[in-house]
């Protein structure tokens, strides 16, 4: 399963290189009864904003795949979203696991309520492995466009910090969590949470920055 991502990932890689080629990123759709769909508008307006500053070739008709699906394995970003319970059968955390140990990468992105499932649900795909924060110099926040105090906060929430949280593996940032930051309502079309342009810029530019850094892992 690892080839069949080197190829994939090479492929991908000339989304950077030439608007000739065409890829596509997915939703991720989880069990548990947490709205999986929220913000509907997010990854078709991301895409184009990559497409507009990157000078990728992203279909902004996005994929939306099944935990559990082989399809998974079609799409090198995973983006996740939500407000409440998500689980993971075990055979559904197994192919997410060998998605994203075979060069796949995963945003979680929490918008607002999904935190006391996300961990354990993780924590099932990856028990040896724990969500750290990430150092404001990590390469998410270095790609393209440059974050030197790391996640921008885009909603209020809990009023709290916005952090980004990273699942590690061999080295390899496989999982970026968005915690009270809330990236994809700032993806979201403008008349939707009606957020200062400033502000929806750069929740796409970080958002882009992610797509960058997952188009381009080997």
């Amino acid at each position: 399963m690892k080839y069949i991502f080197v190829i994939l990932t090479a492929c991908l890689s000339l989304a950077f290189a030439s608007k000739n080629f065409t890829t596509q990123i997915a939703l991720l759709k989880y069990n548990g009864g947490g709205d999986w769909y929220a913000n509907p508008t997010a990854l078709t307006n991301l895409a184009n904003f990559c497409n507009s500053k990157l000078n990728t070739s992203i279909d902004p008709d996005y994929a939306t795949v099944e935990v559990g699906s082989v399809d998974l394995f079609n799409y090198s970003f995973l983006h996740m979203t939500g407000h409440g319970n998500v689980v993971f059968n075990n055979a559904e955390a197994e192919n997410l696991r060998n998605y994203l140990i075979g060069g796949g990468f995963l945003h979680i992105d929490d918008n607002y309520g999904m935190d006391p499932y996300i961990k354990p649900s993780m924590k099932k795909v990856f028990p040896e492995l724990d969500f750290v924060e990430l150092p404001f110099s990590h390469e998410v926040y270095n790609q393209t466009f440059q974050f030197k105090n790391g996640l921008p906060k885009i909603h209020k929430h809990d009023d709290k910090p916005s952090q980004g949280f990273g699942l590690i593996y061999e080295g390899r940032l496989v999982c970026f969590y968005s915690y009270e930051s809330d990236l994809g309502d700032g993806w979201e079309d403008r008349e939707v949470h009606k957020d200062p342009e400033a502000i929806r810029l750069a929740a796409l530019q970080m958002g882009a920055n992610l797509v960058e850094y997952a188009f381009t892992q080997e």
